[in-house]
């Protein structure tokens, strides 16, 4: 069983994942946000350069980083600094939780643990015994949270 401060931890980070579990099926602007915003607000590559203070060539810069994904989370946030907004990021989940993260590696952890046992030690045993002993093993691993869990 995981410890309550190892649980009190697990919790509270997915307490503040959900509130972004609402943004997995929006999908960003093809030419990136600072380009939707700027041009959405009709400020020009020009005016934007101003309040950054660089030029027009750079905001197209900037704007190219964007969309590649080679910008940097402080230029995002001086960019909605000088728009007059707030940069907020996170991370969406691709499982429905933390604990379900945990519990899929722990299960792969357990299939390679126990069918290596079997074929070691009791290659007889049936599919239904194999289920059951990969069950237990999931419990086992993602209760204990090994440090090697994501070996």
């Amino acid at each position: 069983m995981k410890s309550s401060k190892v649980q009190f931890f697990l919790d509270e980070t997915q307490d503040k994942l959900n509130p972004f579990s609402v943004l997995k099926s929006e999908i960003k602007p093809d030419n990136g946000w600072v380009n939707a915003i700027r041009v959405s607000i009709k400020m020009s590559l020009r005016q934007l350069g101003e309040r950054l203070h660089i030029t027009p060539q750079g905001v197209r810069d900037l704007e190219k980083r964007e969309k590649e994904g080679a910008i940097t989370i402080n230029t995002l946030k001086e960019v909605g600094r000088v728009l007059d907004m707030d940069l907020v990021y996170g991370f969406i989940s691709r499982h429905n939780s933390l604990e379900d993260m945990i519990e899929e590696r722990a299960r792969e952890i357990a299939e390679e643990v126990v069918l290596e046992t079997i074929q070691l030690d009791n290659p007889g045993k049936s599919d239904n015994e194999i289920k059951k002993a990969i069950q237990q093993k999931t419990y086992e691993i993602s209760s204990k949270m090994p440090s090697n869990l994501w070996d």
